[in-house]
């Protein structure tokens, strides 16, 4: 037997209802905020990723998938989204005609990172990108459209972490701070965060290592170290979310694991998950599509795992499964024909309608229509068709009626309105 890959998963029927149903609140909630969605490539130049997330990042170092084909080039799957969607909007120049442009994505993403619960190797997102306009009100108002898909789906204990990482120049001068605090411990540290020292020491603070953790316990905030327009701008940020009625706090020793993020900075954090296990987060980049070779405007983004949201409505009494109108029970060989003729007239006309034909009991038949969350049972037997009549059971209130074949559809339809 040929098994997974380790990381990767399947969407079983059982569950797809599930991220359908997840992803068509999630897309109703962004286009209710005027984003537009964009399907980018799951594969890139390798360059794109270098240039965009930051070579010294644990992504571009040790978790993408990347291959040489062919001609020659050196190519990724992505490991996340904004990279390809801000390539995509440079190379089409999709900002001339927009100033600004709000946009958002669904789909997989690649990491060769050690999977956990909820943490696979290939993920699926749900990314929102704002693209010229560096108002702290746009930072609250993304925050706002990630939480309500959050919200619109119905999973509970979700809470927002926010943060301001500050501008280049605030995180070099809080970066000179924290190294000079951290050398003197650098043998304490594990060997990532070593090597993150001299690339990324902001990373350190990141790091889920027991070690790490308490040497970093007393560590500079870079709260401290904002400088004058950083700390209006998070000032704003804060006073638009309350304004909006965001319930959120203040996590000073937040920082994310991409290079481009500069100033705002936010999670949806899981109370059972924990930070580690964050269901999404986001945050501004004041520098990046200008580095990928288009204007040079600010952006702000998020990305929500589907994954994560999924496993945060495990328990909570959802039915995702989509009802069907009717579940056509044949009773005896002779009705197949006519039932499979009537069952696809009735989906002709609209009506989402299943059915068996092969020898099934008519027991085992209704406890299918059961699992099936269909909302009648036409059951057709030789007897019936005979009379042109069938006998159609209502699954809800257990009623029983006999009509005739023409009056299946009026019933149907009658139930429904």
């Amino acid at each position: 037997m040929i098994t997974l890959i380790k990381g990767f998963h399947d969407i079983l029927p059982d569950q797809s209802s599930k991220w359908a149903f997840i992803i068509s609140k999630a897309r109703n909630c962004l286009e209710r905020f005027g984003f537009r969605e964009i399907i980018t490539p799951i594969m890139e130049k390798t360059e794109l990723f270098q240039r965009g997330i930051g070579q010294a990042t644990d992504i571009v170092e040790k978790e993408m998938y990347t291959f040489t084909d062919i001609s020659g080039d050196s190519l990724s799957l992505r490991p996340e989204a904004t990279a390809g969607i801000l390539r995509s909007v440079v190379e089409h120049s999709l900002l001339r005609h927009e100033p600004v442009l709000k946009l958002f994505s669904i789909g997989p993403m690649f990491r060769r990172e050690r999977p956990s619960k909820g943490r696979f190797r290939q993920f699926f997102q749900i990314n929102a990108e704002v693209l010229g306009d560096n108002s702290p009100l746009t930072d609250a108002e993304t925050i706002l459209a990630a939480t309500s898909i959050v919200h619109a789906i119905g999973a509970k204990d979700c809470s927002v972490e926010i943060n301001s990482v500050g501008c280049r120049d605030c995180r070099n001068t809080y970066k000179h701070e924290l190294r000079k605090f951290l050398k003197p411990s650098l043998d304490h540290l594990c060997p990532d965060c070593q090597r993150r020292f001299e690339t990324n020491p902001l990373r350190i603070l990141d790091c889920k290592e027991s070690a790490c953790i308490a040497v970093c316990k007393n560590a500079p905030l870079i709260g401290e170290w904002l400088d004058a327009d950083c700390r209006d701008h998070f000032g704003q940020v804060k006073k638009a979310l309350e304004s909006i009625g965001v319930n959120f706090r203040v996590e000073p020793r937040l920082v994310r694991g991409l290079d481009y993020y500069s100033r705002t900075a936010f999670e949806l954090v899981h109370s059972e998950l924990g930070r580690s296990k964050a269901v999404g987060g986001g945050g501004r980049y004041d520098s990046l599509i200008g580095e990928l070779g288009g204007p040079d405007i600010s952006g702000i983004g998020f990305g929500i795992g589907i994954e994560r949201l999924a496993m945060n409505l495990e328990d909570q009494g959802h039915s995702f499964q989509k009802e069907i109108d009717v579940f056509m029970a044949i009773i005896g060989e002779k009705a197949r024909a006519s039932c499979f003729e009537l069952a696809n007239q009735l989906r002709k006309n609209g009506l989402s309608v299943d059915a068996r034909y092969s020898d099934m009991s008519l027991k085992a038949q209704m406890k299918l229509a059961d699992r099936l969350e269909a909302q009648w049972v036409v059951m057709v037997g030789e007897n019936e068709l005979a009379q042109g009549q069938a006998t159609i059971r209502n699954m809800k209130t257990k009623e029983q009626f006999l009509v005739t074949l023409d009056e299946i559809e009026q019933r149907v339809r009658g139930e429904k309105s």
